[in-house]
């Protein structure tokens, strides 16, 4: 019986674990992994917002991270590679996400810094808040 109790109590933490992590693929391609749900606004693509974020190539090299420039950062939101102003957008507040960008998103033929041509990102997001 206690078996029978423990599986069904595992399937409900998992099946509410998956339930909390959500995906959307938007039409350019981007894909948008809901990690953690935050509770503040969204952005539009005019405000200036403040993130943590980690970006990794394909093979799993990290390029970039907040935390090597000392904390989060701030940038307007319509400044930067379109998988970010279209990505960061479908986030709130508080909210974690795991941006996957096709390179045509990202710097597309360009190689940019470590970064090669036509390279597909990854980028592990939090939205800490919205300046403007």
């Amino acid at each position: 019986m206690k078996s029978i109790v423990a599986l069904v109590a595992a399937a409900v933490l998992s099946s509410t674990a998956m339930a909390a992590a959500t995906t959307e693929k938007l039409p350019s391609g981007v894909i948008v992994e809901h990690l953690t749900q935050g509770t503040g606004p969204q952005p539009s693509a005019d405000d200036v917002v403040k993130v943590n974020y980690r970006g990794t190539l394909a093979n799993g090299t990290e390029f970039d991270s907040s935390a090597k420039h000392g904390g989060p950062a701030t940038f307007p939101l319509n400044r930067v590679i379109p998988c970010w102003t279209q990505g960061v957008q479908k986030m709130k507040v508080g909210e974690k996400a795991k941006l996957t960008c096709p390179a045509a998103t990202a710097y597309g033929e360009r190689s940019v810094g470590v970064i090669p041509a036509n390279s597909d990102l990854t980028f592990e997001v939090e939205l800490v808040g919205i300046v403007k």
